[in-house]
């Protein structure tokens, strides 16, 4: 197939990506977010005897990716990654060697109007992820203004969440809002004219709902513990994050995993006998080279972290 099927972008990040899950031809891998499949493609084209899951829980992902990866030596599921676990067993795999997961909104979902993640299109109020359970519309219809401000606040860091909540409230008494450019248009006239210019007003609150609609900050907490224990030792986690509020995450799972010795400061010798159960392999984070912000835009906010797996992590 293409190297970019249609509706879907270069996978971010792509040869950092690979030059960090320091693949084997005969390892068995898993991507835990399969979108376009893209980044299972390159992974599961350099193996030879060797195994990729590859996950995701849109079906349409899992259409694109079944055909982009048939040859390969792939298997595609349709599931939410914190689900990987189960999957492995269902699938008689142990452990693997490597695991990525890419967070967040694909291209794809941003660029298919009738999916409702975007405030570029009119299109209903969605943001499903898996296109099941509760919408973004049932959320704005059925949360009360102090329920709706959090969200806006805690997921999407909006400083404007009380004025946008309170318009969304007063106004949903006299129409419902159930299209993007309804709710864009009602987050518009709730912020002040400076704030119009810095950016489209309406991408936090639609970040934030999108994250609140798919539980994605509880997903990948759940995701991070599962990640590391399904690896074996001395295999990698490579996770891609796109704002604050995962890498965040991210970064400090990382490093309690790195933490060794818990003992007391003043204590003379250890005790706990402690050590760390993973290791960085990117000192910082890796991010989009000039090339590739040139290319792909979306690529700006990427962050890409990695761990290798020492022992089983302590879960005392």
């Amino acid at each position: 197939m293409a190297d970019n099927p249609q509706g879907y972008h270069r996978p971010v990040l792509l040869d950092q990506t690979i030059e960090a899950l320091n693949l084997r031809p005969d390892g068995v891998y898993l991507d835990g977010t399969a979108g376009g499949g893209g980044h299972s493609h390159a992974i599961a084209s350099r193996l030879t005897t060797g195994r990729l899951i590859s996950l995701d829980q849109d079906p349409d992902a899992i259409k694109e990716a079944g055909a982009r990866l048939q040859g390969l030596p792939a298997t595609v599921v349709q599931s939410n990654f914190m689900h990987m676990d189960k999957v492995l067993q269902e699938l008689g795999v142990d452990g693997v060697d490597g695991i990525l997961l890419d967070i967040g909104v694909s291209s794809h979902q941003l660029d298919a109007p009738e999916r409702g993640f975007s405030y570029h299109h009119d299109a209903p109020l969605d943001m499903r992820m898996s296109q099941s359970g509760t919408t973004a519309a049932d959320l704005v219809a059925t949360l009360d203004e102090k329920q709706l401000a959090d969200i806006f606040w805690r997921y999407g860091e909006e400083k404007f969440s009380r004025p946008i909540a309170r318009t969304i409230v007063r106004e949903r008494d006299k129409t419902p809002i159930e299209t993007t450019l309804q709710l864009a248009d009602l987050i518009c006239r709730s912020v002040p004219a400076a704030a119009r210019r810095d950016g489209h007003p309406a991408r936090r609150v639609f970040q934030a709902l999108r994250i609140a609609v798919n539980g994605e900050l509880d997903c990948l907490s759940a995701a991070l513990d599962t990640a590391f224990d399904c690896l074996n030792v001395g295999g990698r986690l490579a996770i891609i994050t796109f704002h604050s509020l995962e890498d965040s995450m991210v970064k400090n799972r990382f490093q309690e995993w790195r933490q060794g010795c818990i003992c007391p400061r003043q204590s003379p010798v250890c005790v706990c006998g402690r050590t760390p159960a993973a290791q960085l392999v990117l000192k910082k984070p890796a991010t989009a080279t000039e090339q590739e912000l040139t290319e792909n835009p979306r690529s700006r906010s990427a962050k890409l972290r990695c761990v290798e797996k020492l022992h089983d992590r302590y879960t005392d």
